[in-house]
């Protein structure tokens, strides 16, 4: 079993009278991870996708929760975001079942923080698991090995599932996005236009690495730029893809309200595109390789509750940076080159502007950069 970076982190604040809330997409090891933490402990399960189960949690009382939660020291409520009017239902449990400790999952954020930001304010441990960390498949498979596979998940990802399953990977990826991506998105988005949502993450997909235009984009998809922006959003809500913005603070000509939109996971995108050839064959390595190391860092920084605020930087006169990163008042910049041998021309501007340190990562340096 692939062991979680988050389980002791969870650990350390069981019993502390809060609940713990553990959001992320979909069959990213959610549901495993809590069953994982409550092994041979006697805990109530309620699964959220059961009618039965919504109709109980949807706005009881005190006492029907009571009944319902009888002497089990813990609640764990799977998939909560299925559940109306869920956060206030927490509440309670939280306030007046004192005793119970309470697990919560959500595969989708625009539902669960939505929906109990409020109510459980200053009552809950929250926390995002993604899909496998870089860091996480190097301790399952070992360095060396993890370092030979490293062109397969730049093609497949690092689903669980996927990760587990060598021969599958197509069939499953093609699941994985079918039912989640589509399926998910559409019923939890509140979405009135399904097919367009396909043809923007398409469109997304393909623009990895970057800039994205709504205007474009609502052009190419006959669409207008606010419902564009609404459904990157709701996707971005969906764990689907993210966003970087465009780094500026002293320098006239550099732009400032751009923004580039990267895919939480390889074999997602890799789905979307429409290509899951072999690394060695592709002419997108590049755009494969800086979404691979973007994801990865974001994980890196959320798991280590890094206060790192991340950017891509560019001028007008075409001078750019992949990836900045702002932390302690320090900045850090970074080029990303598949092959160690690339020649890379560091932008003197940004550094002399900003003191920056600056780093190239190729496939020959990465694992300092995620691991």
């Amino acid at each position: 079993m692939i062991k979680r970076t988050l389980k002791p982190i969870i650990e350390g604040k069981i019993s502390t009278g809060k609940a713990i809330l553990v959001i992320g997409p979909r069959q990213v090891g959610k549901t495993t991870l809590i069953k994982e933490l409550l092994s041979g402990k006697d805990y109530l399960f309620l699964d959220g996708d059961d009618p039965t189960t919504r109709q109980l949690l949807t706005n009881p009382n005190t006492e029907q929760l009571k009944d319902l939660i009888k002497d089990k020291p813990i609640v764990f409520l799977d998939e909560a975001q299925r559940v109306e009017n869920i956060g206030v239902t927490l509440k309670i449990i939280v306030d007046q079942i004192k005793s119970t400790q309470l697990f919560v999952s959500g595969s989708s954020s625009f539902e669960i923080s939505n929906l109990t930001s409020e109510p459980l304010t200053g009552r809950k441990w929250e926390y995002t698991l993604y899909p496998i960390s870089w860091r996480e498949f190097e301790n399952y498979t070992g360095v060396l090995k993890a370092t030979r596979q490293l062109p397969l998940r730049l093609v497949y990802g690092m689903y669980p599932e996927i990760i587990s399953n060598t021969g599958s990977e197509f069939e499953l990826l093609k699941q994985l996005t079918e039912s989640y991506l589509y399926k998910d998105v559409l019923a939890y988005g509140a979405i009135r236009k399904p097919d367009i949502v396909k043809k923007l993450l398409q469109a997304l997909a393909h623009q990895v690495g970057s800039e994205v235009s709504l205007r474009e984009l609502s052009n190419l998809l006959s669409v207008d730029a606010k419902t564009v922006s609404s459904y990157i959003q709701i996707l971005e809500q969906a764990f689907v893809i993210f966003r970087l913005g465009a780094f500026n603070r002293n320098l006239r000509n550099e732009i400032k309200t751009n923004q580039k939109i990267y895919f939480y996971d390889n074999g997602i995108l890799n789905m979307l595109r429409g290509n899951l050839n072999p690394l060695e064959t592709r002419n997108d390595i590049g755009s494969l390789w800086e979404n691979f190391l973007i994801s990865e860092r974001v994980k890196k920084n959320d798991y280590q509750q890094s206060l790192a605020q991340i950017y891509f930087w560019r001028t007008r006169q075409q001078q750019e940076i992949d990836f900045v990163e702002e932390v302690g008042g320090n900045i850090f910049a970074y080029e990303f080159k598949w092959k160690p041998t690339a020649r890379v021309k560091i932008p003197s501007s940004f550094i002399k502007a900003y003191n920056a340190d600056f780093k190239v990562v190729s496939s020959g340096n990465f694992r300092e950069f995620i691991g």
